[in-house]
């Protein structure tokens, strides 16, 4: 641990929530940044200092006062700020040509990289969500009742390598297969709209009703792990169910599962698996020892 305190900046989601409980139970005394417009939760109970997504020169004085040595980054942002939105300082001034490229044409992965380039630049170490509360990473094999089937091993293994070439592309993190067909890719819509996409054209007929199909959601292959590692919880469990999916597969070690004991209790009462791959094991295609991980 470090001699200064550890900021969580927060946008959407119970992420945050998870990672600040978690680091005050390792006895840390957290300091939250909610970011105005997309953090959602109540900071009750915990020392915080709302900032914009924009506010580099705020974020620098934030800093400095709470004395801040380590930054988590978590929760989920939905929109890139404009640039009349940022407020810079000195550190910004001298990124500013490779920020606004990557703010107008880079993707998200990129995206994050430059905000941690932003934030170490004022002197602190950026560090994962899964650092301070490794108890949310997904672990190798089938976590809840349900086991995936061969014909779902296959549906994983060719959705894991649509979803490494997307990532690849700096994309998305996620892709549907069924019946070894790839359906849907996820891109700036997000998983759950993804997967509301695949639902409407299995009511159309544009796929299969016989063939169930897999959701993968894999860190993308050049992705800086201590920021927006792939997350499922509750809405991913019950919107692949809509979809008519069998399962969601993620990459062990390398992916958060939220709500853990909410998320597989639902898991198990709609029947669908949920499971760790090692990312293009063969193993993906011969199935999983029986079993909860």
């Amino acid at each position: 641990m470090g001699k200064g305190r550890l900021a969580i900046i927060a946008g959407s989601g119970m992420l945050p929530v998870y990672v600040a409980e978690a680091a005050r139970a390792a006895g840390e005394d957290p300091v939250i940044l909610p970011l105005m417009h997309e953090a959602d939760q109540r900071w009750d109970g915990f020392e915080s200092a709302p900032m914009s997504v924009g506010d580099v020169a705020g974020l620098a004085r934030i800093i400095k006062n709470f004395r801040i040595d380590r930054v988590v980054m978590s929760g989920g942002v939905r929109k890139r700020p404009a640039f009349r939105e940022i407020h810079m300082n000195l550190a910004f001034l001298r990124k500013l040509p490779h920020a606004i490229r990557t703010l107008l044409s880079g993707g998200d992965d990129a995206v994050l990289k430059m905000v941690i380039g932003l934030i170490e630049s004022q002197g602190c170490q950026v560090i994962g969500a899964h650092e301070i509360a490794p108890q949310l990473l997904a672990q190798y094999g089938p976590l809840g009742a349900a086991t995936p089937t061969g014909d779902d091993g296959r549906d994983i293994e060719r959705a894991a390598e649509a979803a490494a070439i997307l990532g690849s592309l700096d994309v998305g993190q996620g892709a549907v297969s069924v019946g070894g067909r790839i359906v849907a890719l996820e891109g700036v819509e997000g998983t759950d709209r993804m997967l509301a996409r695949v639902a409407e054209l299995r009511e159309e007929g544009r796929i299969s009703a016989r063939r169930k199909g897999v959701l993968v959601k894999l860190c993308k292959p050049q992705q800086d792990i201590r920021a927006d590692l792939p997350a499922i919880g509750l809405s991913t469990v019950e919107n692949a169910a809509r979809a008519g999916l069998a399962g969601v597969a993620v990459q062990a070690g390398r992916a958060l599962l939220l709500q853990r004991e909410e998320t597989l209790q639902r898991a198990d009462a709609l029947g669908i698996f949920i499971c760790g791959i090692e990312h293009f094991q063969e193993k993906c295609a011969r199935g999983f020892p029986s079993g909860n991980a």
